[in-house]
């Protein structure tokens, strides 16, 4: 499972042309699940994008996390994060998660950062048409894979 963290002092998601949801200062996640991907990489997940430390201190120093500044989400569904380049022009997306795999692991994903940050979680939907739109505050853009944990 992958995810791509970016420090957003604000963000939205237009889901089908119609739904928008926004948070202010906080992060943007944009998960990508594999058809190996557990419970296990999800918790694994959510623990270290929670605890990062990616947000400025009284010095300005990166020292704060999304629980100090009292910040809030907003997941997003990606499995381009899965794109396979290395053959011709046209990315390859085999190892993206079939949607039976995929769909119960980010909604579990959704409710563990749900339990960490109550009413600060917003979210798109799996599937749809969506348009984000952030503020990239700094910019700070952090990926991490939950297969490369050492």
């Amino acid at each position: 499972m992958r995810v791509l963290v970016q420090r957003a002092s604000e963000a939205s998601v237009l889901i089908n042309h119609e739904e928008r949801k926004e948070i202010g200062a906080g992060l943007v996640v944009l998960v990508g699940i594999e058809g190996e991907d557990s419970e296990e990489d999800v918790n694994w997940l959510v623990s270290k994008v929670s605890s990062l430390r990616i947000f400025g201190d009284e010095k300005g120093k990166m020292n704060l996390s999304l629980e100090d500044i009292n910040g809030e989400l907003l997941i997003i569904s990606q499995f381009t994060l899965h794109a396979s380049t290395k053959k011709g022009n046209r990315p390859s997306y085999i190892k993206a998660a079939k949607p039976e795999v995929a769909i119960p692991l980010y909604n579990y994903f959704i409710e563990q950062c749900e339990k960490q940050f109550p009413a600060k979680v917003k979210t798109g939907k799996f599937g749809a048409d969506m348009k984000v739109s952030l503020v990239n505050d700094g910019p700070v853009t952090i990926w991490i894979d939950s297969k490369n944990r050492e």
